[in-house]
């Protein structure tokens, strides 16, 4: 059958969207379809603030599907880089397929595209260097590595407008987007991409559609999926990750220092005796804890900062990254197992606990909540004990990690502190791709943060922008 579109995306998460915006910069006579199981930006609306408990909206979660993708309804934060450095340290590998000095470039192209639609144009990070050195050298001195880079933070509310107006100039300069709709299946003939089988989720009704390239833009919240995908059509993949952890909500008093010099610091150590890889993930200053919906009806714990609501505590993500050998190499299954453990021990909700109640062996109770000095901004989260689930491993990462960062920011490991799980960071067996970041199947590509590339807003959408540049290039 003769191809209808030029490209196929999958997904409208930012990586999908950059790729749309270059496309029409590049060549507006090429015909684009992007395919989103959930709903138009501005039609995403979290229920929690008004029911106070996560409610598991149907048939997908507004927090992790619709136009701008999951992390872009979170806090907004674009992670950007300094000058001098000759690397990478966060946002994923983008630069080990186009170079360290093309990765600059096209994130100071992209970050211009966010600035045009509406971006705060102050930058975190970048007026107090000298403390920041002091605190990088007392978190070495304990065995952390802190990485400072420029931040520029979108806020969660901020961000809808953005990306709203992002949504209606790709509609207004023809690219087509098809919502509430779920690709079923890739259409695949003689080892090359031909197009999509679709079913419209609110008739059921099913399709198939075909195009010249077919592009994957799934995100996190697709990672289940395209594992299958790649299982089912022999796409080549590399051994996997997938990191576990906790949300930690403590006060910003605490964390002022932090909050104010770099709004952001990404903590890094490999504490004993495991000596796994533990970092510091997703900072929100005066923000909220959220729950999200991810596959299966798993619920997840992940953090907000808006521009104008404030609250009195920062939370931040402690992540452990896990790497599996043979025999078992499914880090989506056992981290999906994890979840849905946290889940029942909380009847479906998060589980909340306070470190001092971990420390002394007991689960955290409801009234004891109550009058804790840190009053949890996740309403809906259930007191219980974490550690009945999270793993011998990982809970011993985590504690070692906060003894050490405490060390460094003084109250960190306070008892009244509280940590809520899971926070779990899904990641597809990595997409092997070549340097157009085509799959091993023709006329198939990988972006963003679904197939392994990327991590965070900032990468996932440069790496759209390049994605049209080597369709161009065809």
């Amino acid at each position: 059958m003769k191809p209808k579109y030029d490209a196929i995306v999958i997904g409208m998460g930012p990586g999908a969207i950059f790729f749309a915006y270059e496309m029409i910069k590049l060549n507006k006579n090429k015909k684009i379809l992007m395919i989103e199981q959930g709903k138009r930006v501005e039609e995403r609306n979290c229920p929690i603030e008004k029911t106070g408990k996560c409610v598991k909206c149907k048939p997908f979660c507004h927090i992790t599907s619709g136009f701008s993708g999951a992390g872009a309804f979170s806090d907004g934060k674009l992670s950007l880089y300094n000058k001098e450095d000759d690397d990478f340290y966060v946002g994923g590998e983008l630069h080990k397929y186009v170079g360290v000095g093309e990765t600059k470039r096209l994130i100071d192209y992209t970050d211009k595209i966010y600035l045009d639609f509406g971006a705060d144009e102050n930058l975190e990070g970048v007026q107090y260097k000298k403390e920041i050195t002091d605190i990088k050298t007392r978190a070495q001195k304990e065995g952390l590595n802190l990485i400072d880079i420029p931040i520029r933070h979108l806020g969660t509310e901020k961000a809808h407008e953005l990306y709203k107006k992002l949504e209606y100039y790709l509609e207004e300069n023809g690219i087509d987007l098809m919502f509430q709709t779920q690709v079923e299946d890739l259409i695949i003939e003689e080892n090359e991409a031909k197009g999509v089988r679709i079913r419209n989720v609110k008739n059921n009704e099913t399709e198939e559609i075909y195009g010249k390239n077919v592009i994957i833009a799934v995100g996190r919240k697709g990672a289940n999926w395209l594992v299958d995908m790649c299982e089912k059509h022999n796409i080549k993949t590399e051994a996997g990750v997938v990191d576990i952890g906790v949300r930690y909500e403590l006060a910003d008093e605490v964390m002022k220092d932090i909050n104010k010099y770099m709004y952001e610091g990404k903590f890094i150590g490999r504490p004993g005796p495991f000596k796994d890889k533990v970092r510091t993930f997703c900072q929100n200053p005066s923000g909220f804890v959220s729950s999200e919906v991810y596959d299966n009806n798993l619920s997840l714990v992940n953090g907000h900062s808006y521009k104008e609501k404030k609250s009195t505590n920062t939370n931040l993500a402690i992540l452990v990254s896990h790497h599996f050998n043979y025999p078992f190499n499914k880090p989506i299954d056992y981290g999906r197992n994890i979840a849905k453990n946290l889940n029942e021990l909380g009847n479906g909700n998060i589980v909340v606990q306070r470190l001092g109640d971990i420390y002394r062996g007991k689960r955290t109770w409801e009234e004891e909540l109550k009058n804790n000095k840190i009053v949890p901004t996740l309403k809906s989260a259930v007191a219980g004990d974490i550690t009945f689930a999270l793993g011998y491993r990982t809970m011993t990462d985590i504690l070692q990690f906060i003894r050490c960062l405490d060390k460094v920011v003084e109250g960190f490991a306070n008892p009244e502190n509280l940590l809520y799980a899971p926070e779990i960071k899904f990641y597809s067996n990595k997409v092997t791709i070549d340097k157009r970041f085509e799959t091993s199947v023709k006329s198939l590509y990988s972006i963003g943060d679904g197939g392994g590339m990327t991590r965070g807003l900032m990468m996932a959408s440069a790496s759209g922008v390049q994605m049209a540049r080597n369709i161009e290039m065809k």
